[in-house]
């Protein structure tokens, strides 16, 4: 095939609308073929990948109809343009329906042919530039990933690790100045790697690699282990932790690492922004072919102006209580970019001064459960 010429294949029964239609294309410089019937002109697709197939609706065996359910299988870039000489607006529609681009009814002019052509390139030239702008993006990501873990990370870990050296004692006595000066610049480095991975972690998350990973994981399982992980930590403010023992099937499908990513960060924070002597309660229920995961806590809440920004990368909610730091603003951007992943959603409904509620949807598993999953 000559390069840069577009190719065109003509499905139609009629020899004379083949022979009009081909001398047309080929006095516009178009590389065509042509075909007498759907079997034939499949098996041109087939072979050629054309960039436009023009199909005529009515032809003895394959029908036109049939044709274009078939195209986008064999060539998923070919545009299929429908001519016919029986056109309606239910026929129009239902070619629609199977794939077709555009409608050209019996008879027409070059010019008209022309015209439904050059629609047909133009959607060409703009499905390939947004192609084109997809990898280029997706390799801009890549390099910048690769740069951010290598290049910035890299010597972030070291200058960390000297902090740790000389504030240890391990490089000789220091002031208590100076120890104090070191201890912030230490904290500021872990912050900024912190700030970092999260970052790291959402860019990395993708759903097509997920799903490849994905296996029977039983939900009481796992938030029994992340409770029990995690009790050090409530501990200090005397926050209690539960887990209701589910009257319901728990098990779904999934990647069992970024799922232990997502709830360990909806535990964290419940702790974390709850009150002294305060409750973190997980509980499950079903709503039709879902699992239900409600994690609600006793804490400070949060306002109702915050709720439709809280899954917003970077997104922060200043809370005046907050005494443990602050986060990346990261930490429920990965969260839900995890449970999209999985085909889920997630909920929050929050009252001030009194805690809040997440509610973790996910799909149940299809698989019959054979055996107890961690």
């Amino acid at each position: 095939m000559e390069e840069n010429k577009h190719s065109i294949v003509i499905i139609d029964d009629e020899e004379s609308m083949r022979d009009s239609c081909r001398m047309i294309l080929d006095k516009d410089g178009f590389l065509t073929e042509t075909a007498e019937d759907g079997e034939k002109g499949l098996s041109k697709i087939k072979e050629m990948k054309p960039d436009i197939v023009l199909i005529d609706l009515k032809m003895p065996g394959i029908g036109g109809l049939d044709v274009l359910e078939k195209v986008n299988d064999i060539s998923p870039d070919t545009i299929p343009i429908v001519i016919t000489g029986y056109a309606t607006v239910e026929s129009a529609v239902e070619a629609m329906k199977k794939g077709a681009y555009d409608f050209l009814p019996k008879p027409f002019t070059p010019e008209q042919l022309r015209v439904i052509i050059k629609r047909g390139l133009e959607k060409i030239r703009l499905s390939r530039e947004a192609e084109a702008l997809r990898n280029e993006k997706k390799l801009i990501e890549e390099n910048f990933i690769t740069m951010v873990s290598h290049q910035l990370r890299s010597p972030l870990v070291a200058i960390a690790q000297y902090f740790e050296v000389m504030l240890s004692g391990s490089v000789g006595e220091m002031s208590k100045q100076h120890k104090d000066m070191l201890s912030k610049a230490r904290n500021r480095v872990n912050s900024l790697l912190d700030l970092i991975n999260d970052w790291l972690d959402a860019a990395r998350i993708d759903k097509g690699q997920l799903v490849e990973k994905f296996k029977p994981v039983s939900l009481e399982n796992l938030l029994k282990n992340q409770i029990e992980f995690l009790k050090p930590l409530a501990e200090k403010d005397d926050i209690q932790l539960e887990i209701e023992t589910p009257d319901i099937e728990s098990t779904i499908m999934g990647d069992k690492e970024t799922l232990e990513q997502a709830f360990s960060n909806l535990l964290n924070n419940a702790i974390k922004y709850n009150k002294p002597n305060g409750s973190v309660k997980v509980s499950f229920r079903e709503n039709n072919d879902n699992i239900i995961t409600d994690i609600k806590d006793t804490g400070i809440g949060i306002k109702k102006k915050h709720i439709p920004h809280l899954f917003n990368q970077f997104y922060r909610v200043n809370r005046n209580q907050d005494k443990k730091g602050k986060g990346s603003g990261l930490g429920l951007s990965i969260c839900k970019k995890i449970i999209e992943a999985h085909s889920g959603a997630i909920d929050v409904s929050s009252v001030p001064g009194e805690g809040t509620l997440f509610a973790v949807s996910l799909p149940k598993s299809k698989e019959k459960k054979t055996k107890s999953f961690s």
